[in-house]
């Protein structure tokens, strides 16, 4: 059994990869299982350095991996680029924050000597990480790196679109001094995720979408592992009356288009006060118009391919049924005819909550824009999803924007900015956006068991 990796700005076949089934999976699993108590064993300063040294291989050949991410997910070599160039950001968070946090600590000490209690923090064991194809460093290295930091073996499946980024990850993991049964990658599409998440792991963290977080939910259920599901969202955007219109629509449109609309926090729905509607369409529509589209190795090019083919017809079947209930197709609305999964980036109006394009994950070059009357109007608005992950407001006004943000039902809030994550934040979704979390000191923590220490002097 093969897994073809395709280009998406091409449709040429790039490799064919031997996928493991069931079998191979399970004898994954195994050696994970045998090779993790010596490197929880291993002191946490030389973890560490395996990990610094994986960080200085991702520096070294930084060039190099943009490329390949390009080739593989259609990705615009600038923004691959942005990707390697952050990833050395949050590696170093967790090198910085790991000892601390990992740490064992007293909490209460009786002043005579004789009572302590004490925090310490043992690894969860074997981490099966499900990832995605979107940012597969980004969202691979938020789970990855703080598991190992932390003394667990990973069972790692890159997506099976973004698989040649994720077997270059593992070799590179060999080359720094993790042990190939500690950081083991699992090759293959959803029938090798379904039989990684069957093993008997101690913890199951995956990215991906709503619907595929649901099965793997219920394909748990009763057998008390940790399970972190970071899963869709419908991002909404509120432009209140006092903006700089046209830096706005600016900011706005790059939320909603960057990495051709496929990032978790892309934003998916824009709400406008409509004081400033009109104005604000029309710099909207004029700045999509500008975006380069184009061979993603192009410097210049800002939209890419779809990484997946059968998200065109997802973006298809959004636009036909918005226009079909009275939408207004401003600029684009069609596939590109060329080789490769291309879709033009399109901005809709006279939207409403009828659609789907307003109800139901995008991930793709499309948006709705849509008037709301005020600030509880467009309140009302954003919370109008059974999603959660990130909302923003843009005003120059702080606290109006607090206000309205912490109305919002969002594991994220962004004033005057969006589609932003930090590692010193934590990244959380409510509703179908997923339980638990990645980043942030809370981060670490997810990869770790705490065991209370009752320390008494005399028996």
């Amino acid at each position: 059994m093969t897994l073809a990796v395709a280009n998406p700005a091409t449709g040429e076949t790039l490799a064919r990869l031997p996928s493991d089934d069931a079998a191979a999976i399970a004898a994954k699993h195994r050696r994970a299982r045998a090779a993790q108590p010596r490197w929880a064993a291993t002191p946490i300063d030389d973890r560490l350095a395996a990990l610094g040294r994986f960080r200085a291989l991702a520096v070294s050949r930084a060039e190099e991996l943009a490329k390949l991410l390009t080739t593989e997910v259609g990705k615009p070599i600038a923004q691959s680029r942005n990707e390697l160039k952050g990833l050395v950001a949050r590696i170093d968070f967790f090198l910085a924050e790991s000892p601390p946090v990992l740490a064992a600590h007293t909490v209460h000490a009786e002043p005579d000597g004789s009572l302590e209690e004490r925090i310490s923090r043992e690894p969860l064991g074997v981490v099966a990480n499900v990832s995605a194809w979107n940012y597969p460093w980004f969202v691979g290295s938020n789970v990855f790196v703080p598991a190992l930091a932390a003394g667990n073996a990973v069972l790692y499946k890159p997506s099976e679109f973004a698989c040649l980024t994720g077997l270059e990850i593992a070799r590179m993991m060999a080359a720094s001094g993790v042990p190939e049964d500690v950081f083991v990658p699992v090759v293959g599409a959803g029938d090798a995720g379904a039989a990684l998440v069957e093993q008997p792991v101690d913890a199951i963290f995956f990215t991906g979408s709503a619907a595929t977080g649901e099965r793997i939910a219920r394909a748990t259920a009763g057998r008390m592992v940790k399970l972190q599901l970071e899963l869709g969202g419908k991002d909404p955007v509120y432009v209140c009356d006092d903006v700089e219109v046209e830096r706005a629509a600016a900011s706005v449109a790059d939320g909603a288009f960057y990495n051709t609309g496929q990032s978790c926090c892309s934003v998916e729905r824009v709400y406008v006060n409509e004081r400033i509607f009109d104005r604000f369409v029309e710099a909207f529509v004029a700045e999509v118009r500008g975006y380069s589209i184009g061979d993603p190795m192009d410097e210049s090019t800002y939209i890419g391919p779809l990484a997946r083919a059968a998200q065109i017809e997802v973006l298809e079947s959004q636009v036909a049924d918005a226009v079909a209930k009275g939408a207004t197709v401003l600029t684009g609305g069609r596939r590109l005819a060329r080789p490769g999964n291309w879709f033009e980036p399109t901005v809709l109006a006279a939207v409403d909550h009828s659609m789907s394009v307003m109800r139901d994950e995008t991930f793709g070059p499309l948006i709705g824009l849509m008037p709301a009357a005020d600030d509880d109007a467009a309140v009302a608005l954003m919370n109008d999803t059974p999603y959660g992950l990130t909302a923003g407001v843009f005003t120059p006004d702080r606290e109006r924007a607090r206000r309205i943000l912490e109305r919002v039902r969002a594991g994220s809030a962004y004033w005057n900015c969006c589609d932003r994550v930090s590692p010193r934040l934590p990244w959380s979704g409510v509703g179908r956006s997923g339980i638990g979390l990645t980043l942030s000191r809370a981060g670490i923590e997810a990869f770790t068991r705490p065991k209370a220490w009752h320390l008494r002097s005399a028996c």
